[in-house]
C-alpha cells in the first residue's frame, strides 16, 4: 500500500483468528432442506462424523466420511461442517480450500464466500509487498461481491437467511473497500468503508476490524484528491480513541497532524476526538475552521518593502524577490536603489557566450536550474565559462522584467574566480602580485 502503516502498525487488529468471524456463529440452517441418506452405513458414518466433539476429531472424522463418501447428497453440508472446524482450530488454508469445494458445488453459499473473503483480505493483511497482496485482495472482493449479490436459497428459512445476510454484509464491505484502497481507489474505497461500518452492531465498530477499517476510512479521506481533511480527522480521531497501544499511539499522531495541517494549530481538537468518539460519523454540518491561507507573494514582497526602513540595506536575493512579485509601485521602490548601481554578481552558469552569461543567483534559482540574472559583458569573453560553474561577475544593474523574473546587468567583466559545479560558497577576493 502507499502507506505501510496501513499493514504494518494496525495489522494486529485484525489478526484475531478466524473462528471468531460472526459466520463461524450462524444457525446452519439457512438454506437448508430436508435430505435424506438411503444408506444405513452412510448415515451411521454421517452421523458419528459431525458429532465428534471436538474441531479436531471432526476434522479427522469428516475427511474420512468424504473418502469414503465422495458424492454424498450431504456432501456441501459436510463440507461446511468441516470448514468451520478448519477456522476452530486456525487452519485457514484449509478452511478456504473447503470453502472452494462448496463454491464449486453452490457458487453462491454466503458462508463460504463470506469465509473466503474474509480470510483472504486477512492473508493480504500479512503481506509486506503490495504485489504479493493484490491478487489475494482482487480475489477477496471477488468473493465479497458475489456474497452481497447472492439470493436465498431455495427453500431457506428466510429469518435465518436475513440475520446471516446481515452479519456477512461487513465482511463483504470491509473485503471490497480493502481492494478499492489497495488500487488508490479512494472514491469507492470511502464508500465500502462507511456502509460496512455502518452495518457493524456498534460493539464491533469500536473493536478489532471496526477500529482498523476506521483508521483507514480516514486515511483514504487523506489520500483522495481533492483531500477531506474534516473528515479524515474525524475517523482518524476515532480509530485512536478506541485503538490499543501501542497502535493508539500511532494513529493519535496521523489524527493529530492532519489536524493541524487544515486547521493551522492544535487547539479544538480534543473536543473533536470526544466527538468522534461518541458517534461514527460527524453530525451534520460538521466542520473544523480551517486555517487562514498564507500570504501572497505580492503580500510578503509588500511586507519586506514596509519592514526595511532604508530599502539599500536589502539583501540582494530579497531585492529580486520584491521585483519578481511585488506590485509595480513596491518593485519601482526597490528598483531605485538598484538602477545604475554597479555590484558583485554571484552564481551558477547556466548558459553562456563570449557576450551574454546567464545564470542563478537566488537559491531557487540554483535548485531549479533557472537562469535569475543576464549579465551582458563589456567586452566579448575570450572563454566562456563552464555550464554549473560558480563565478562571480562585476557588472551594473540595467532593468528587469517580472514576467519572465528576471534582473538585466550590462558591463560586466571577467570574473574574479571560476570553480567547480557545487563549490562551496566563499568570499571572493582579487589577488595582487606584490610589486
Amino acid at each position: 500500500m502507499k502507506n505501510k502503516i496501513l499493514y504494518v502498525t494496525v495489522l494486529a487488529l485484525a489478526s484475531s483468528a478466524i473462528a471468531a468471524a460472526p459466520i463461524m456463529m450462524l444457525a446452519q440452517d439457512a438454506g437448508s432442506s430436508t435430505i435424506t441418506i438411503k444408506d444405513p452405513a452412510e448415515f451411521n458414518a454421517y452421523n458419528t462424523a459431525i458429532n465428534q466433539p471436538s474441531p479436531q476429531a471432526k476434522e479427522t472424522s469428516i475427511e474420512a466420511f468424504l473418502q469414503q463418501y465422495p458424492n454424498s447428497v450431504v456432501k456441501k453440508q459436510v463440507l461446511e461442517i468441516l470448514m468451520d472446524a478448519y477456522t476452530q482450530t486456525g487452519n485457514t488454508n484449509k478452511a478456504v480450500a473447503t470453502a472452494r469445494q462448496v463454491l464449486q458445488i453452490d457458487p453462491a453459499d454466503m458462508r463460504a464466500l463470506a469465509l473466503s473473503a474474509y480470510v483472504l483480505r486477512a492473508q493480504a493483511g500479512q503481506k509486506t509487498n503490495p504485489a504479493d497482496a493484490m491478487p489475494l485482495l482482487d480475489e477477496a472482493a471477488k468473493d465479497a461481491q458475489a456474497g452481497l449479490n447472492a439470493p436465498a436459497p431455495q427453500g431457506a428459512d428466510a429469518a435465518n437467511f436475513d440475520k446471516m445476510k446481515t452479519a456477512v454484509t461487513p465482511i463483504f464491505e470491509g473485503a471490497i473497500a480493502a481492494d478499492d484502497l489497495e488500487k488508490k481507489n479512494y472514491s469507492d474505497a470511502i464508500k465500502y468503508f462507511k456502509e460496512e461500518l455502518q452495518a457493524m452492531p456498534a460493539q464491533q465498530q469500536t473493536s478489532g476490524a471496526g477500529i482498523q477499517d476506521t483508521y483507514y476510512l480516514g486515511t483514504a479521506y487523506t489520500q483522495e484528491q481533492p483531500q477531506d481533511l474534516v473528515n479524515a480527522t474525524w475517523y482518524l480521531a476515532r480509530a485512536a480513541a478506541f485503538a490499543p497501544e501501542p497502535y493508539k499511539d500511532t494513529i493519535q499522531k496521523a489524527a493529530e497532524y492532519w489536524y493541524k495541517k487544515y486547521h493551522g494549530g492544535m487547539d479544538g481538537f480534543d473536543q473533536v476526538q470526544a466527538q468522534a468518539k461518541a458517534s461514527l460519523n460527524p453530525p451534520s454540518g460538521f466542520t473544523i475552521a480551517p486555517a487562514p491561507p498564507p500570504p501572497s507573494p505580492q503580500q510578503l514582497a509588500h511586507n519586506a518593502v514596509t519592514s526595511t526602513p532604508d530599502l539599500k540595506t536589502m539583501a540582494l536575493t530579497d531585492k529580486e524577490f520584491v521585483l519578481a512579485n511585488g506590485t509595480p509601485d513596491d518593485a519601482a521602490k526597490v528598483w531605485d536603489t538598484m538602477k545604475g548601481l554597479t555590484t558583485q554578481v554571484p552564481g551558477k552558469v547556466i548558459t553562456a557566450t563570449p557576450d551574454t552569461v546567464e545564470v542563478a543567483v537566488s537559491d531557487d534559482a540554483q535548485q531549479s536550474n533557472r537562469a535569475d540574472f543576464t549579465i551582458n559583458m563589456k567586452k566579448p569573453l575570450r572563454t566562456p565559462p563552464a555550464i554549473n560553474s560558480m563565478v562571480n561577475y562585476v557588472a551594473t544593474f540595467d532593468s528587469y522584467t517580472q514576467n519572465p523574473a528576471m534582473i538585466i546587468m550590462k558591463d560586466g567583466e571577467p570574473p574574479a574566480t571560476t570553480t567547480k559545479p557545487h563549490a562551496v560558497h566563499h568570499t571572493t577576493t582579487r589577488h595582487h602580485t606584490p610589486q
